[in-house]
């Protein structure tokens, strides 16, 4: 029996739309899984926080590291010798910053309410004159609920504290660093054993952790560096607990563009509490040379092209990184995106998304790259 080809035409039809239909189904019900893992993963990352967060600073200080260690193999220091130094020099370094910061914090967060009664005194004042001299129609007490300068002498002690807290776990991470060095110097051997001369996903990833322990370790020299001029800064101009400001320069230097506002208020509102305008005004101008030399100008020379992250990226995980884990997922909230970004950009399926949450230099960068 022979069918009519406007019939085929109309089957076919409806055959092309089904399937549409069917692949759309697909597709939402594919993101709808994947949006529901994503809040599962990250709810399971906010409750397990506490084991999380010390194997998360194992992990990247072995990145730091690993090179250095590499270095001391190639010279025939064993391999179980060479992470020990390592992981001892850090311990050291460690406690006797721990010892100079433990004391200046304790003594800091015991006076921090006086100087916040002090701070408000000032803000108070002059709010007292923006009213009287100013006409203005709002009164003292609705401005002062507006302004809390407070917040910020508040918030270094948080973050100081959180690192303290954090650092109890110590021989949890430290030996947890010595094993991931042990066995990255193994690693190539095992992976060459298992999949022979076909390695090109092991090749992807052993690219992705150079470029990421290249940025840490970068990134690691410049935050010693900003936190030994800052504390040299607020030392000469006579700020009471410097150590603390130039730890803190050094913590937040890993946060780029905002982590540097944020080290600096603190210091700037206790030089105005302890000593002054002239002295605030001092320490914030010394603080503006030292974060917009490296910032601006010495980091990006050393970092290259690809590590950027867009400010708003920044911003955005700051803020999502902090509330799963809390004020020391602020510290590593740069690090984990950077994590992220040089996963995607690996792959080339998801390398436009690397694209988009970079720098506008990264991405002028790859369209240049593209017209050549």
């Amino acid at each position: 029996m022979q069918r009519d080809p406007a019939y085929a035409i109309i089957l076919a039809g409806h055959y092309r739309q089904n399937h549409v239909v069917s692949e759309t189904t697909e597709k939402r019900t594919s993101a709808v899984f994947v949006l529901a893992a994503v809040v599962v993963v990250i709810y399971g990352m906010q409750w397990a926080s506490a084991l999380l967060i010390p194997f998360l600073i194992a992990a990247f200080l072995a990145l730091i590291t690993v090179r250095p260690m590499l270095w001391m193999q190639r010279h025939r220091v064993p391999a179980v010798v060479a992470a020990l130094v390592i992981v001892l020099a850090i311990m050291l370094i460690l406690t006797v910053a721990g010892l100079i910061v433990g004391r200046a914090l304790a003594d800091f967060t015991a006076a921090l309410p006086g100087y916040q009664q002090r701070l408000d005194a000032i803000v108070q004042g002059v709010l007292t004159f923006i009213v009287e001299h100013l006409n203005t129609d709002e009164s003292v007490e609705t401005l002062g609920d507006l302004v809390n300068p407070g917040w910020a002498m508040g918030l270094a002690a948080r973050i100081l504290n959180g690192v303290r807290d954090v650092l109890t776990n110590v021989f949890l991470i430290f030996f947890t660093v010595v094993f991931i060095l042990l066995e990255a110097s193994s690693l190539a051997t095992k992976v060459e054993a298992a999949f022979g001369g076909n390695g090109a996903n092991f090749e992807r990833a052993r690219v992705f952790l150079s470029d990421l322990g290249r940025y840490l370790g970068i990134k690691t020299l410049v935050s010693i560096v900003t936190g030994i001029l800052a504390y040299l800064l607020t030392w000469t101009i006579g700020l009471d607990f410097p150590q603390l400001w130039g730890m803190l320069a050094f913590l937040l230097n890993y946060i780029p563009t905002i982590g540097s506002i944020i080290a600096a208020v603190p210091a700037i509102l206790l030089a105005l509490v302890q000593l002054g305008v002239g002295e605030a005004t001092a320490t914030m101008i010394g603080f503006i040379i030292i974060n917009v030399s490296f910032g601006n100008f010495i980091e990006p020379r050393l970092m290259g092209y690809g590590v950027g992250i867009s400010p708003l990226v920044v911003f955005v995980g700051l803020i999502a990184w902090g509330w799963v884990f809390g004020p020391v997922g602020m510290l590593l909230s740069v690090p984990l995106t950077m994590t992220l970004k040089l996963g995607l950009e690996s792959d080339e399926r998801t390398r436009w998304i690397a694209i988009l949450i970079g720098s506008e230099r990264d991405a002028q960068h790859t369209l240049a790259h593209r017209d050549d």
